[in-house]
């Protein structure tokens, strides 16, 4: 076998080709962090976002979009006194009738920035019980509390949007009473308010659904049977968590066209990789044949170049690691339903490498055998 320090040594005979595959691999690894960080922060909020207890009830037919749904008014008291199972602490059901309404805001100078509202009542933190009030108060008539990562929604930095701050909705100016954390959910991006206020301001006398949180997961079979059997209000019960992967699936094709542009850029780097490495190595042809001549086999020598691909893609790995913790570890992007924060989780640091290994080892094959298939008097009179 020849010196691991042969492979190291030709790494530097040509830095400027060195430099190349450095890009060239940080590039395609980089991209494929980029991807997998996206994809993943944005499946693992949506996800995350279902408590398994809660029941959604929705408008029959608009159960892929609460925002477009509508039962009545009375759905709420009706469904509280007829769905067996139901959570209670201190005497309070756990049973919201909500609103859900895409608002656009004027707030610090920006106009038209979007948010997702929820219109509720205070039993609203009885059945989402992730959701936590951290900064002011329960709003009052003209108030309205905004989730931590609300701000990104709206366009907003840092701290500009906390208690006493004032946004301009529908023509009327609400303050900001308080700030609430629902840590990995969508509701951290929206902004909560009375209930009969949204619906006063936004023209509206029904509700888009009616959540429930019940006593165990296996109850929702009784609240199933309940929207089946009252025609009348023509509901449909989901579970929370159903509701959410649905959104999930909904979402789908963006996740995948942020795998195929990773993709097709991916693969242009790769292809100008491999032909770096077969200018490299076509220049040692002469060099290869003298070290098959002097009793180095072939397979001997081609180990040899592979572990010097190797070196050079795993050295390009480190670069596109150290950009992506300084460029895209927690980086907050907001989309229609929310916000997430890009993680370099485990699975996507393997993802990364996997690749970077695959392409140290894949790449360097068919360029490495191609100079050594060369017959031996052949190779040493090239040039």
């Amino acid at each position: 076998m020849l010196p691991f320090a042969y492979a190291i040594r030709n790494l530097f005979r040509d830095p400027g080709r060195l430099l190349q595959k450095l890009g060239g691999v940080a590039l395609v690894v980089f991209l494929l962090f980029a991807a997998g960080a996206f994809n993943e922060g944005m499946d693992g909020l949506l996800r995350g976002s279902g408590a398994p207890n809660n029941v959604i009830f929705l408008g029959a037919g608009s159960e892929e979009s609460v925002e477009r749904s509508e039962i009545s008014a009375d759905a709420e008291s009706r469904i509280a006194a007829g769905v067996r199972g139901i959570s209670t602490r201190a005497g309070v059901a756990a049973v919201s009738g909500e609103v859900h309404y895409m608002g656009l805001f004027d707030v610090a100078g920006k106009t038209g920035a979007q948010a997702l509202m929820r219109g509720i009542r205070p039993a609203a933190f009885e059945v989402h019980r992730e959701v936590r009030l951290v900064e002011g108060e329960y709003p009052r008539s003209g108030e309205v509390i905004v989730g931590r990562l609300a701000a990104h929604s709206l366009g907003l930095g840092e701290g500009e949007l906390r208690p006493g701050t004032t946004l301009r909705f529908e023509g009327e100016e609400l303050t900001v009473s308080g700030v609430f954390v629902a840590p990995g959910t969508v509701m951290e991006s929206e902004i909560w308010m009375g209930l009969t206020d949204l619906m006063t301001l936004v023209l509206r006398d029904t509700l888009s659904c009616v959540v429930v949180r019940l006593e165990t997961p296996d109850d929702f079979a009784e609240a199933d049977l309940f929207a089946k059997q009252r025609l009348d209000l023509e509901l449909v019960a989901m579970r929370e968590t159903d509701y959410y992967a649905k959104l999930s699936e909904f979402f789908g094709p963006i996740r995948t066209m942020t795998w195929l542009t990773a993709a097709l850029v991916a693969t242009g780097a790769v292809f100008g990789g491999i032909n770096v490495l077969y200018a490299a190595f076509s220049s040692r042809i002469r060099e290869l044949a003298t070290l098959q001549a002097v009793g180095y086999s072939r397979p001997a020598i081609l180990l040899s170049l592979v572990q010097e691909s190797l070196v050079s893609t795993l050295a390009g790995t480190l670069l596109a690691s150290i950009l992506a913790v300084a460029i895209l570890e927690g980086v907050r992007v907001p989309f229609s339903m929310g916000t997430f924060q890009l993680t370099l989780s485990a699975p996507v640091l393997a993802l990364g490498l996997g690749a970077a290994l695959l392409l140290g080892t894949l790449g360097a094959l068919p360029p490495a055998w191609r100079c050594l298939v060369a017959p031996i008097p052949v190779a040493l009179r090239s040039r």
